[in-house]
């Protein structure tokens, strides 16, 4: 994805331990029952007079102090919040049994996609519980792998993840990204493939860039920003990216600069180099706007002799690169075709008019590939996928077959080959690796996990139910075979709805964890997602965006009206642009849900622009800078939408300290608000991870903390069966 968007990641904490001495402070508390019947005390969040003038509007906002994450007064309020989450957290009784059983469906072998470069293959390999995966080679799939770099070793709490890597044509030398504590900052090194051993190369203040190396392997191409004040740089504005080249065995300093635009600063800058090596492409994006600018640089006579050239410059649609035939370039795009085409344009043409080779069908096309002379086109048919091969003219050929409903990825290569793999997952199924032949069609799986459960006891069903204006949206639902329609199912509803990412079925231990203590785990696809193209995508951004609120409240209403579960079992639950979601729900209809888990989530619709990469959400959103658009933000955003009083439904708020998308301090202020107004018994509480962001990197030991919290938290807030939740671990 797009790693300039709102962040579609799932939450994951631990307990704190850095400012204890801010709990010697005086703090004013207030008494609440818990579910067990004793009392626990919400720390107060002080009450400021901070009003500010929108337009002529004015919108207080008193707890605008806990913006400032370096504060005392903000971390003695973390502190003390911390402090009574984990204490409540831990005595839920459930909450061991749950944890326990999350890690034994989490121990078992992940493998990543392969790729092959220079006659050898490299992918990702997690043996189970291993905080990160591991990176591996081999020159045949049937060989015994070589350790390349295990990012497990670079800290010793897992807290230090690979953002990212690419293997030099040569095969020589893997450049490798790495994050601390989930920031999105990214530090750049190289490996000697043949040695394992790093180089002196070190690149820092990269962020949303991969590598992408120039086919003589003496260097790479990167994107970056000048160096931030290392105090704010967790929540400090990005502008003005730039796109530098790296020759290996020299400093950073003497980095290229190989485009910039000083006019321009939320231009960002990505580079990827042709099959050929004739080509640089420059993508031009514009925050999370799918519409970009397409510009390149002959390489053929080297960076100084050649200019950027702006070929596809009006941002009138979404122009995707997939290859090239010396100067003819394919693209998927949306211009003229919302669920998407594949086109060709020749560079030496005066016009650049657009050529189609693959029409827009029915479904929605997400991605092509150029490999072994064909395109592998990757379409999503209502939100599940399905894959079609065709010849170099736009020949249909052949159509991938999948073991049932779910999700393929992959499909990468180069057009001189001839293998290309895939993973497939499901709801209930994990993923598996597969090869396929892309000349005779044959699919031979490489990786198959072994999970310590049983498939055939679980089933997905997909259903569509109408939104508030009669729109037509589906919803898997995921359960245990044999439950019963009876309204008293507990369940989690997830959902994102934005930036155009669309939510396909895929496998998760968590989720399985939840079927298997009688849950029901339901995913609509809302608008704002890609499920249908960019129609579907425009008709949940800015003045449209309570479309995808009226959605998801419809996904619950229909769960309630068939049966499926009631309001004191109905949680929901989403991340990043998903929290916003809950989020908003949640104020929308407090009377409609039994919990609610927003994690990470976009809750100031006010001020999102201020920090970091939060003004490229504009597109998604509007800002509050604007007069017009200001009035759809303000009639949703949550923080502005809590009563004194009202009895909202248990709330587990969940961010991090390291969270340099969605700051931090959007979760505590709508924690904060909502504790200062719940008018009922329900507890409200602010899950804070410490050395973690926003999701991305996250280390296992934490994602089964974190689920286990979750559905802890659930079993005391939907009120289930407390025997059979806390009934013997199943045998394995």
């Amino acid at each position: 994805m797009n790693f300039h968007s709102s962040p579609p990641a799932a939450p994951q904490y631990l307990p704190l331990s850095r400012w204890a001495r801010w709990l010697l402070l005086t703090t004013i508390l207030v008494t609440l029952p818990t579910a067990e019947g004793a009392a626990f005390k919400y720390p107060e969040a002080k009450k400021t007079d901070q009003v500010d003038d929108y337009h002529g509007t004015k919108v207080a906002d008193p707890y605008r102090w806990l913006e400032d994450a370096n504060s005392p007064e903000t971390k003695e309020w973390v502190e003390a919040e911390s402090k009574l989450t984990f204490d409540y957290l831990r005595k839920i009784p459930s909450r061991e049994r749950i944890h326990q059983r999350v890690a034994q469906l989490w121990d078992y072998e992940k493998f990543g996609v392969p790729q092959k470069e220079a006659g050898r293959y490299f992918f990702s390999k997690n043996s189970g519980l291993q905080n990160q995966s591991v990176i591996y080679t081999t020159p045949a799939l049937d060989q015994e792998p070589t350790e390349l770099l295990d990012p497990n070793k670079l800290s010793a709490d897992g807290t230090v993840s690979l953002g990212g890597y690419a293997i030099s044509e040569d095969g020589r030398y893997m450049a490798y990204g790495v994050n601390t504590s989930g920031s999105d900052w990214t530090v750049w090194h190289v490996k000697d493939v043949a040695t394992g051993i790093d180089t002196t190369d070190t690149i820092q203040w990269s962020k949303f860039s991969g590598a992408a190396w120039t086919k003589d392997s003496k260097g790479f191409f990167y994107s970056g920003y000048d160096a931030p004040d290392e105090k704010t740089q967790l929540q400090s504005v990005n502008y003005y990216q730039k796109l530098y080249y790296h020759a290996v065995g020299t400093e950073q300093a003497k980095d290229v600069l190989v485009y910039e635009r000083k006019d321009e600063k939320e231009w960002g800058f990505g580079g990827e180099v042709t099959d050929d090596g004739r080509y640089l492409i420059i993508n031009v994006s514009h925050g999370t706007d799918p519409k970009n600018r397409i510009f390149y640089r002959s390489l053929t006579e080297g960076l100084a002799g050649s200019p950027v050239v702006e070929l596809l410059s009006n941002a009138d649609a979404s122009y995707n690169f997939v290859g090239n035939d010396g100067g003819t370039f394919y693209f998927v795009t949306d211009k003229d075709a919302p669920r998407g085409r594949l086109v060709a344009l020749e560079t030496n043409s005066m016009d650049h008019a657009l050529r189609e080779i693959i029409p827009q069908t029915a479904e929605t096309l997400q991605a092509v590939n150029y490999v072994g002379g064909r395109f592998v086109a990757d379409y999503l048919k209502d939100a599940h996928s399905q894959v079609k091969v065709y010849a170099a003219d736009g020949k249909a050929l052949a159509e991938v077959a999948f073991p049932g409903l779910g999700t393929a990825s992959g499909f990468g290569g180069k057009p001189g080959d001839s293998e290309t793999f895939f993973s497939f997952t499901s709801y209930t199924a994990p993923s598996s690796v597969y090869r396929y032949d892309v000349k005779t069609g044959e699919t031979k799986p490489v990786f198959a996990p072994k999970v310590p459960f049983n498939a055939d006891d679980y089933t997905t069903e997909q259903v569509f139910f109408h939104s508030r204006d009669n729109t037509r949206v589906p919803m898997f639902i995921s359960y245990k075979k044999g439950m019963k329609r009876n309204g008293n199912n507990p369940t989690v509803l997830y959902g994102y709805g934005g930036f155009a990412i669309s939510l396909t079925p895929a496998f998760s231990p968590a989720n399985l964890v939840w079927m298997e203590m009688g849950g029901i785990y339901a995913v609509p696809n809302l608008r704002g997602g890609g499920e249908y193209g960019e129609d579907w995508h425009q008709a949940g951004t800015k003045a449209n965006k309570q479309n995808v609120f009226n959605d998801f409240i419809a996904a619950a209403e229909y769960l309630i009206e068939n049966k499926y579960t009631s309001t004191p079992k109905l949680a929901i639950f989403g991340g990043s642009n998903g929290g916003l979601l809950v989020g908003a729900a949640l104020t929308q209809r407090p009377d409609l849900f039994g919990a609610a888990l927003p994690a990470v989530g976009v809750m100031d619709m006010l001020r999102f622009q201020k920090f970091t990469i939060g003004w490229g959400w504009a597109s998604d959103y509007g800002t509050s800078d604007d007069p017009e658009q200001f009035k759809s933000l303000y009639a949703y955003s949550p923080v502005h939408h809590f009563q004194p009083g009202v009895h909202y439904p248990a709330t587990l708020v969940t961010t991090s300290d390291h969270d340099d998308r969605v700051v931090p301090a959007h979760s505590y202020k709508f924690a904060a608000a909502l504790q200062a107004d719940q008018g009922g018994d329900a507890p409200v509480l602010i899950r804070i991870e410490t050395k973690s962001g926003h999701g991305g990197g996250r280390p296992t030991s934490k994602l089964i903390e974190e689920v286990a919290d979750r559905w802890g938290f659930l079993s005391e807030a939907l009120g289930l069966d407390q025997k059979a939740s806390a009934k013997e671990t199943p045998k394995l």
